[in-house]
């Protein structure tokens, strides 16, 4: 049994800030103590790592990523190796990815698929949401065997018709069955009938270049979806969380459920709060490595998200982690933004961003790890192992230098895509060693970590219910 003391740091968690040393042993904390306590100048250890002038934080638990997802004629860039070592080296030490039922097949077809991709090659833990893209009464019955295996979160969407889209028949069936059996429904909350209309009288008007992406995919549409998800739930009797929200209207949506006092919860992610429609309007065809869905809104919806984000009308920041490289991918969509594939990078971004937000002001520094580590946990049923730092927990520890300063650039990351969607922006705040139950993966800025160290794990129900 190894035993490991992380010695001298300031321990955040959600719940409290202390000066404290942290024992590990055989992969898990054992115990805190004052640094000067005779309890403390009692361990022995294996090996000490000094975190004096620095913050001493759980490994960060990003709920929301597509490693190799098929869209739009092309997959995401990073694979389950490349993605969760970039993961690693910002800080995040758990993912849940999401597996896809494709039209005709099981859920468990869709399962058995992304347990393949992932096996042996993940450098952090890992576990997995259900996409439902074909609610009927066989995949309704398979609803019940997957939470009992631990995958306790379907997603559904509202978006994207012919592809993912479920009509609000099938996601009030899937709901009720959740609501039975435990499980989370998660939605993608967009009006994609009424999108894809604008979207063809966009482009039959010669509006073809990335920014129109946005535009067609109004805010309103959001709201929408939003509140239609939230009645159809309301109907179920079923929880609902609301993933990727970006929009000031949906965000009053939300608050107003939950003023309501329903089970209604909601994510945000990093491109929202520090992006906006001038990066989908750049010159060019810059702006295609900004599209996504929902798509990036003018600067002023900003303000109600960290709003949301401060009154716990918004719980989790995750990344929605989808890359696609600028050439060969984003350029598919030259000439008609609609075939531009959806998603960006941000795995290896997310802990760091949201620091610099305790440096501007807009988070305190635990509500920075209860949106990126123990809220997600506690949301998708990984709590008390994952997302804070407690005796009998896992140790994902994380120590972090809240004084260096880094300059974000694709020539500089881990993730297997070509372009930074945040190149040049100069933050404060980097990861300097991460423990992952109680392994180092980054020691002092270098990977030591490998692929296969990270397990594949089961979920207990959502833990934000009675």
């Amino acid at each position: 049994m190894t035993t490991t003391i992380v010695s001298g740091g300031l321990v955040i968690t959600a719940a409290d800030e202390i000066t404290a040393d942290v024992l590990i042993e055989d992969g898990k904390v054992a115990a805190l103590a004052a640094p000067d306590s005779a309890y403390a100048r009692g361990w022995r250890a294996d090996r000490v790592i000094d975190a004096t002038g620095k913050y001493v934080i759980p490994g960060g638990v990003d709920a929301h990523t597509h490693f190799e997802l098929p869209f739009g004629g092309t997959s995401s860039s990073d694979t389950f190796e490349t993605g969760t070592r970039a993961a690693a080296w910002g800080g995040t030490t758990t993912v849940v990815d999401f597996a896809v039922q494709s039209k005709g097949q099981a859920l468990r077809a869709g399962l058995d698929a992304w347990h393949a991709k992932a096996e042996g090659r993940c450098a952090i833990d890992y576990a997995f949401h259900m996409i439902l893209s074909d609610v009927h009464e066989s995949s309704l019955k398979e609803m019940d065997l997957l939470v009992g295996e631990g995958v306790t979160s379907f997603k559904l969407f509202m978006a994207y018709p012919g592809v993912f889209y479920s009509d609000d028949g099938q996601i009030l069936r899937a709901m009720q069955r959740a609501a039975g059996n435990g499980g989370l429904i998660m939605m993608h909350a967009e009006n994609g009938i009424a999108i894809d209309v604008l979207v063809e009288q966009a482009l039959a008007a010669g509006k073809t270049d990335p920014r129109y992406h946005g535009e067609v995919r109004r805010a309103l549409l959001e709201a929408e979806a939003t509140h239609r998800a939230i009645q159809l739930a309301r109907v179920a009797g079923s929880p609902l969380y609301v993933v990727h929200v970006s929009a000031e209207e949906a965000v009053a949506e939300l608050a107003q459920a939950r003023d309501k006092g329903l089970p209604v919860f909601g994510e945000t992610c990093p491109q929202y709060l520090f992006l906006s429609t001038d990066n989908l309007a750049e010159p060019g065809f810059e702006g295609a490595k900004y599209v996504c869905s929902t798509p990036l809104r003018p600067r002023e919806h900003q303000a109600a998200l960290w709003r949301g984000l401060r009154t716990d009308d918004l719980q989790v920041v995750s990344t929605d982690h989808c890359p696609f490289c600028f050439s060969g991918q984003k350029e598919l969509g030259r000439g008609d933004f609609s075939k531009i594939p959806n998603g960006l990078p941000g795995v290896e971004n997310r802990m760091d961003l949201l620091h610099q937000a305790v440096v501007d002001g807009h988070i305190s520094r635990r509500r920075w790890i209860e949106i990126a580590c123990a809220a997600p946990a506690r949301m998708f049923g990984l709590a008390p192992h994952k997302g804070t730092i407690a005796p009998g927990g896992d140790a994902d520890i994380v120590v972090y230098d809240p004084h260096a300063r880094q300059t974000l650039s694709a020539s500089t990351h881990h993730m297997n895509v070509d372009y930074s969607a945040y190149e040049g922006k100069q933050i404060t705040g980097q990861v300097e060693t991460v423990l992952s139950r109680g392994e180092t993966v980054i020691d002092k800025r270098k990977f030591t970590g490998r692929a296969g160290h990270g397990r594949y794990v089961p979920r207990t129900t959502c833990q934000y219910l009675p």
